[in-house]
């Protein structure tokens, strides 16, 4: 890890006030979420699924109809309802991920981002020449551009009165790099891939600024009460193994290391930190990542593509795994959700070490809630060891 005289702390209105802001908090409840975090194996899976505060829920779709996605994220008071209800609705949740978006980044970077419903996410002006960088703000204050997020992450808290911890995240640089390179989603990555090639040492600059506003943009979260952290490396299978190890691994154990270095120089205790790099599936690939002292991410996240046993001889005992149920599975009806729940929970008890149950990606909008709920009911009844 990289000394913490490297790093510079940001200026964050909770830099001083985080023990008091802490202190505040309700005490928790249920940390069975951070004991898997911290390796140990757990009286059963804890569980949460990404983007279980989404539009599956009449709720949120009702809460939606007054209010623009980024209105959403940007209101406090409506993204600590929108995590929030997740929580009211299952008890069986172990866990409350704050509702925001990995954009926002790139809204703090300068650059436009809208969410169109045909479409999804959408930048305009999408950066496509290293001459583009200029456009970019050259130094964010995350106080100033995302401090929203820490206030809704501070109500949360004391919304969740202790019931079960909170997890803070962003995207991973690579990922943020294909969405302002390509304008949006894309099938073939060929913006952002191309300049890969084309612009090494400019792709390499671009990944460390940004990473620089993502890891400015963890601790402020941490600082607000956000226990915990996950960096969504959502494109990450777009790359090659090498691509992969030399552009977007380096800039995100640059956020581990700098989030740990600066916390631990505020006298913070630190969180565990969560990296999911999807569909980054390739052997040497999670060799790389097996070693929490190098990478500084205490868990790896899995897609519903690989086989837990099988990475587990891969990453050895140091790194705990989160996942990996496939999605889809929630329309299998109750019997197939069940009898997938059985299946692969015998396969990460067998895997061992410490564990976090999940889909291998989002929830999807049209999943019943009536099934996430038995699916959670299945993952507390079958995720129990013995």
């Amino acid at each position: 890890m990289s000394s913490s005289s490297e790093y510079a702390i940001p200026s964050l209105t909770n830099v001083d006030k985080w023990r008091e802001i802490e202190q505040s908090f309700p005490p928790l409840k249920n940390d069975l979420l951070l004991r898997a975090a911290r390796g140990e194996e757990t009286e059963r899976a804890p569980v949460w699924v990404m983007r279980q505060a989404g539009r599956y829920l009449p709720e949120f779709l009702e809460v939606r109809k007054s209010h623009s996605f980024f209105e959403c994220c940007q209101t406090p008071s409506i993204a600590s309802q929108l995590t929030l209800q997740p929580i009211d609705r299952y008890p069986r949740l172990d866990a409350s991920i704050i509702f925001c978006d990995i954009l926002v980044v790139p809204q703090a970077l300068g650059m436009e981002v809208l969410m169109e419903p045909s479409k999804g996410p959408v930048l305009p002006a999408p950066i496509r020449n290293p001459s583009d960088l200029s456009r970019l703000n050259q130094d964010v204050d995350v106080q100033k551009e995302l401090g929203y997020l820490f206030e809704a992450i501070t109500l949360t808290r004391k919304g969740l009165g202790g019931r079960v911890p909170l997890i803070g995240f962003c995207g991973a640089p690579w990922t943020l790099m294909a969405y302002m390179c390509e304008g949006g989603g894309s099938k073939t990555f060929e913006n952002s891939k191309s300049w890969l090639y084309k612009y090494p040492k400019e792709s390499k600059e671009l990944l460390r600024k940004v990473a620089d506003v993502c890891a400015d943009l963890l601790v402020g979260q941490v600082l607000a009460g956000a226990q915990m952290l996950q960096v969504f490396d959502s494109w990450a299978g777009e790359l090659t193994p090498y691509q992969y190890a030399e552009f977007a691994l380096p800039p995100c154990i640059y956020i581990s290391h700098k989030v740990k270095s600066i916390l631990k120089q505020l006298g913070h205790p630190g969180v565990a930190i969560t990296l999911f790099a999807k569909g980054a599936n390739a052997p040497s690939t999670f060799k790389l990542l097996s070693d929490p002292k190098v990478t500084g991410y205490d868990t790896l996240g899995l897609d519903w593509t690989v086989d837990p046993v099988e990475v587990r001889d891969y990453v050895g005992r140091k790194v705990n795994l989160q996942g990996n149920f496939d999605p889809t599975v929630l329309y299998g009806g109750k019997e197939g959700i069940e009898k997938e729940v059985e299946r692969l929970s015998e396969r990460w008890k067998a895997a061992g070490g410490g564990w976090i149950a999940n889909l291998g990606h989002g929830i999807t909008p049209n999943v019943k809630p009536e099934d996430m709920g038995w699916f959670l009911e299945c993952v507390h009844k079958y995720s129990k060891r013995a």
